[in-house]
């Protein structure tokens, strides 16, 4: 599998770490306190390029996963095997394996947000601060997500990438036809840069690329060498495990309830852009700050970047940098 070459960056070291029930590929910059970060969709350790280099400069380890499923770490086969449940272990597992005697800093982005989030909650023992980017957190849920986008799109007979997501070939099918189709498109609907009704609305039982733009020039924050390595990733590994996070919503659902009643304990910070439509939750969430407090104990900053889309880390690397490493150092 390709290792990240391009000039402008410094090549981390890459690790594959034991976690219990998988092997996770991490890439490893620094020394110091241990910081892990997590990835979303469609993405991987790399959508963290940008920070590695400032937090370990700032006295840390900075560790960026490959969630299961993703580049170099391992890609069970079972739609089961992507729960909550199972990547809040392997964050756990990497963060025992790389710092056995203290607990470690998360930090999350798009479904890596919630996978922090969930980390910090089932085992407060294991880590001492949380971040998230994009996503806030919400607590544990009244309700399994696919009830709530049913209730929302489905049933009035619109579509909602998730309920597209929900069988098992289709949407594997469609984005594995042309891989570097599949990203731009999907980069670019939910950025920044990309104009309002970017993103399209279509009836349900369309597929996720029909009436997406492949903008013709692409947004300088991801170059064509950043693409390729992306597309280098996702043509190795497939999108089985990463589209199999969002068949799990019954599951996690299922699992989470053993924590009702349970805040956040620990200083916690969210980060979003107001043009990511994840961060007010699809224009669920009027305040994802005053949401967040009521399930966290010390919150320590709501930023939200105007003009950012959802590639919070990637769109704006330096503020999101000069947001992260004064909080971390803060802790």
């Amino acid at each position: 599998m390709p290792e990240f070459m391009t000039p402008q960056f410094r090549t981390p070291r890459f690790r594959t770490i034991d976690a219990g029930a998988a092997q996770i590929r991490v890439a490893v910059e620094g020394q110091g306190p241990l910081v892990v970060l997590v990835h979303g969709f469609p993405e991987s350790w790399f959508s963290w390029r940008h920070q590695l280099e400032p937090i370990a400069k700032a006295g840390f380890t900075a560790a960026a996963i490959d969630v299961r499923g993703y580049g170099g770490s391992d890609k069970p086969g079972e739609v089961a095997a992507y729960d909550m449940e199972s990547l809040t272990a392997d964050v756990a597992g990497v963060a025992k394996a790389l710092q056995p005697d203290a607990p470690a800093i998360l930090i999350g982005h798009d479904w890596g947000a919630p996978i922090v989030w969930n980390s910090a909650l089932s085992r407060p023992e294991a880590f001492s601060a949380v971040a998230g980017l994009s996503v806030p957190f919400s607590g544990v849920p009244n309700r399994p997500f696919s009830e709530i986008f049913t209730e929302a799109f489905t049933s009035k007979g619109h579509f909602f990438y998730q309920a597209w997501f929900q069988d098992v070939g289709p949407p594997e099918a469609e984005a594995e036809a042309d891989v570097r189709g599949f990203l731009r498109k999907f980069y670019y609907g939910i950025c920044g840069d990309a104009p309002d009704g970017t993103w399209p609305q279509k009836k349900h039982g369309a597929t996720l690329l029909e009436g997406m733009v492949d903008p013709e020039v692409f947004p300088a924050w991801l170059t064509p060498e950043d693409l390729d390595y992306y597309v280098d990733e996702f043509t190795a590994s497939g999108f089985f495990g990463p589209i199999s996070r969002y068949r799990n919503h019954e599951r996690d659902f299922a699992w989470l309830q053993q924590f009702r009643g349970r805040k956040l304990d620990m200083p916690t910070l969210l980060v979003g852009g107001d043009r990511d439509p994840a961060f007010n939750g699809f224009g669920r969430i009027a305040d994802p700050g005053a949401m967040m407090r009521e399930h966290v104990s010390d919150l320590r900053g709501v930023h939200v970047l105007p003009g950012c889309g959802h590639w919070t880390q990637q769109e704006r690397p330096a503020e999101v940098n000069a947001i992260l490493v004064p909080w971390l150092k803060g802790l």
